[in-house]
C-alpha cells in the first residue's frame, strides 16, 4: 500500500493551504499576546488580524457588517447559540428533514422545555421544495433552520427561495453552512437571511476549533449571550456589553484559530471560490461516472442525486450483500483510501434518503485531490467488490 489517499474533506478538509499552520505557528512563537486585553503594538496586532478575518467572512458569506460576525468554538457552538439564545417555550421552529444532530440534538433539548418543532420533509435524494416549509409556517413559528446542503449525499438546498418565504411570514431564517462556507457562494444579507452559521476546518480550509456566525438584519441584537464573562472591553459593568461582537464573546477566543483561519481566507480569496468548486465538481463527476458502472453490475447503491446539478462534492454509496464497515476498512487497510462510514451524525437525513439504519460509505473530495486519487478509488471499490 502507498501513501494515504484522503477522501473525507466533508469531516474535515486535509491537507490545509501551507499559510494556514505557518500563520498559526508565527502567532504563538512571535505575538502570542491576547486581544483586548493589553496596550501594546503586539496586542494591537492581533486584534488587527482577528478583524480581518472577520471583515474577509463578511464578504466571503454575504454579512452586512464585520462586527456582526461571531467567533465560537464550531458550528455547532453556533447553532446552541441561535437557537438557545432565541428560542422561548412555546416557540414553533421549522427544519428540514435532512439537518444534522448539530441542529437536531439543541432543538429536542428545547423540545423538553416548550418549543415545537415541524419538519419539512425533502425529497428520496434530498431536494427540499420551499412551498413544504411555507405550509408549516403558523403564527406562533418564530424561526426556520435548514442546511445548506447535506453532509450524507451533497444535495442543496435553496435557501434563496426559502429566505424569500420566511421574509413574506416575518420569521426569522438560519442558515447551517457546514457544508457549504467557502464552497458556494453565499449572500445572506443580499439574500434575506438572518444569520449564517459556519465552522472554519471544513471548505473554508482552516483548523478545527473555530467557528463562527454572520449574523444580518439586527437578528443579533434579539439573541441572548449562552457564555457571560470578560470581553476585554466595558470592564466597568458587570453585565456583557451592548455592542456587537463582545455582547455575544466572552473569554479568551481561540486565537490561534482564528488567525488560521484568517489565512485560509485570503488563500481562498486568491485562488477564487468559483476556482475551487469547478476542480472538486470535476472529480465529482468524475466520481459519479465511475460509481454508475458498479452501480449497472449490482455492486453499490448510489444515494442521493447522480446529477451535478445542485450539489456539492459528497458522494454517499451502499454496498448491497457486504457490510459497509467491513468495505471501507478494506479500502483503508488494503488500499490507503481513506472515507467515513456510518450514519455521519444524522439520522433524520438518512430517514429521508432510506439508508436508515445502515448508514452509507460517504467519499467526498477536496481542493487537494486529484484525477488520479478518484481512480485510485475506484479500481479499489472494484477489486474489493469482486
Amino acid at each position: 500500500m502507498g501513501e494515504r489517499i484522503y477522501l473525507d474533506n466533508a469531516s474535515t478538509t486535509f491537507p490545509k493551504p501551507a499559510a494556514v499552520p505557518e500563520t498559526m505557528v508565527r502567532y504563538m512563537t512571535v505575538a502570542g499576546t491576547n486581544i483586548g486585553r493589553g496596550d501594546y503594538s503586539s496586542a494591537f496586532d492581533v486584534e488587527d488580524a482577528v478583524f480581518c478575518a472577520r471583515e474577509r467572512l463578511c464578504g466571503l458569506l454575504g454579512g452586512e457588517d464585520p462586527s456582526q460576525v461571531v467567533f465560537t468554538r464550531n458550528v455547532t457552538e453556533s447553532l446552541n447559540l441561535v437557537l438557545k439564545g432565541y428560542l422561548r417555550p412555546g416557540d414553533h421552529v421549522v427544519v428540514s428533514s435532512m439537518e444534522h444532530n448539530a441542529v437536531m440534538r439543541p432543538l429536542s433539548q428545547l423540545a423538553e422545555l416548550g418549543v415545537r418543532v415541524d419538519r419539512a420533509e425533502c425529497s428520496p435524494t434530498g431536494e427540499l421544495d420551499p412551498a413544504c416549509v411555507e405550509r408549516l409556517i403558523e403564527p406562533c413559528t418564530r424561526l426556520v433552520l435548514t442546511t445548506h446542503a447535506s453532509n450524507v449525499c451533497g444535495t442543496v438546498l435553496p435557501i434563496e427561495r426559502i429566505a424569500e418565504v420566511c421574509r413574506a411570514h416575518g420569521v426569522r431564517y438560519v442558515v447551517d453552512a457546514a457544508q457549504t462556507a467557502g464552497v458556494l457562494p453565499i449572500d445572506a444579507a443580499g439574500w434575506g437571511i438572518d444569520v449564517v452559521c459556519f465552522t472554519g476546518h471544513k471548505g473554508l480550509l482552516g483548523p478545527q476549533g473555530v467557528g463562527g456566525a454572520v449574523f444580518c438584519n439586527g437578528f443579533a441584537s434579539e439573541i441572548n449571550a449562552l457564555v457571560a464573562g470578560g470581553t476585554g472591553s466595558s470592564s466597568d459593568l458587570e453585565r456583557m456589553p451592548a455592542f456587537m461582537p463582545d455582547r455575544l464573546e466572552a473569554g479568551t477566543p481561540n486565537l490561534p484559530g482564528i488567525i488560521g483561519l484568517g489565512a485560509a481566507l485570503v488563500w481562498i480569496e486568491e485562488r477564487g471560490i468559483d476556482a475551487i468548486r469547478e476542480h472538486e465538481l470535476a472529480l465529482t463527476g468524475r466520481l459519479i461516472g465511475g460509481l454508475a458502472e458498479l452501480e449497472d453490475a449490482g455492486k453499490v447503491r448510489v444515494v442521493g442525486k447522480k446529477s451535478l446539478e445542485g450539489r456539492t462534492g459528497v458522494v454517499s454509496i451502499q454496498t448491497p450483500g457486504r457490510e459497509l464497515a467491513e468495505v471501507a476498512h478494506e479500502l483503508d487497510a488494503r488500499h490507503g483510501i481513506q472515507v467515513r462510514v456510518g450514519l455521519h451524525c444524522a439520522p433524520s437525513a438518512h430517514r429521508t434518503l432510506g439508508t436508515f439504519p445502515t448508514g452509507t460509505i460517504r467519499f467526498s473530495v477536496g481542493w487537494a485531490n486529484t484525477e488520479d486519487d478518484v481512480d485510485a478509488a475506484l479500481a479499489a471499490l472494484r477489486e474489493i467488490l469482486a
